[in-house]
């Protein structure tokens, strides 16, 4: 089976996992996600308030991957990576279907995808990502989590979601290496296939992108 016909397989499974199969919603959800997203998290449970914003992190991680990953692809990945910010895999799993391998990047860089490139900024999510999560797991409560897993939709599919957010990564990190020249470096391969860590870490560590002095036609640039 091709990678493209297991990610089209999966994204439909996870559609349709989440709006028939998944727990009910419930009909607080929406109070939640206004008190999550203005930080009125008093009582809320610390490990669905890390986990909401690591939700806000690992797009932000897709972002330093897929901007520059999409100078070269014909389909816009800046449209997908936004959108992710509100719908996490299931906006970037179509990416993922229609775009092609990359493994160099072409033209000059501008400001936007520099600071993207930016070890700064890897470390900025990276820090940011493991806060959240240590937060998460030294003050919540796992029971209520898991109470809530069981029967919020919202909490159910969120936490899918992560999951599989972080299962994805690997697939954008090989065309990232190639464009680095990191195709040789065992240190970064292992990196790539450790859940949600290794990837941030990568970001963190990652030397900047190669650039290629051959020009990219510009019906082709879709940052």
């Amino acid at each position: 089976m091709s990678k493209k016909i297991l990610l089209i397989l999966v994204w439909i499974g996870f559609v349709s996992y989440a709006f028939t199969l998944a727990p009910p919603q419930q009909p607080d959800t929406f109070d939640l996600i206004a008190n999550l997203s203005t930080g009125k998290i008093a009582g809320v449970n610390p490990l669905i308030v890390a986990l909401f914003n690591i939700m806000g992190v690992l797009p932000m991680a897709y972002s330093c991957i897929t901007f520059l990953d999409g100078r070269s692809q014909k389909i816009p990945a800046w449209l997908f990576t936004l959108a992710s910010f509100g719908t996490g895999a299931f906006a970037l799993l179509p990416y993922l279907i229609f775009r092609q391998p990359s493994p160099t990047f072409q033209g000059q860089k501008n400001w936007l995808l520099k600071i993207l490139d930016s070890r700064i900024t890897g470390s900025a999510i990276a820090l940011s990502g493991i806060g959240l999560f240590l937060y998460g797991a030294m003050n919540g409560d796992w029971s209520n989590f898991v109470q809530q897993w069981q029967t919020s939709r919202f909490i159910h599919v969120m936490s899918l979601d992560f999951c599989l957010l972080c299962a994805l990564f690997p697939i954008l990190l090989q065309d990232d290496m190639k464009r680095r020249g990191l195709t040789d470096s065992q240190v970064f391969k292992i990196l790539s296939f450790v859940p949600f860590f290794g990837a941030l870490i990568y970001l963190a560590l990652r030397p900047p992108t190669i650039e290629q002095s051959t020009p990219v036609p510009s019906e082709q640039v879709a940052v």
